[in-house]
């Protein structure tokens, strides 16, 4: 078996406020739209995050997200009124930890050393 790609899900209740809040984060809008109820952002190098409404589920969900620069990306958050609920830094990588309106964890790291 060969995996080529992985998309993340986060299941919220209100699909509209979401939108507006991942929007805000990812800062464009969504990549993709297949259903009323699912919004997809793709990433450049690979992998995609799907937003979509579960209310049974809503704010159960967590996903990390590498990035290249941590404290710029916490820099370009706080400048859109995004702030992190956590930091952390050990010997291999750097993060920040947020939250969407329904409490999913978005977990954003900073790879220090490789570890594969």
């Amino acid at each position: 078996m060969t995996i080529t790609n992985a998309l993340a899900g986060l299941a919220v209740e209100n699909i509209t406020v979401a939108m507006a809040f991942y929007e805000r984060l990812f800062g464009r809008q969504p990549d993709a739209r297949p259903m009323s109820e699912v919004a997809e952002w793709k990433f450049s190098t690979g992998g995609w995050v799907q937003v979509f409404t579960d209310a049974d589920r809503a704010g159960s969900s967590l996903v990390t997200l590498i990035v290249s620069d941590i404290n710029e990306l916490v820099d370009d958050l706080a400048g859109k009124d995004i702030k992190p609920v956590a930091k952390r830094s050990g010997d291999f990588a750097k993060t920040a930890i947020y939250r969407d309106p329904d409490g999913n964890q978005l977990v954003f790291s900073q790879t220090l050393r490789n570890t594969y």
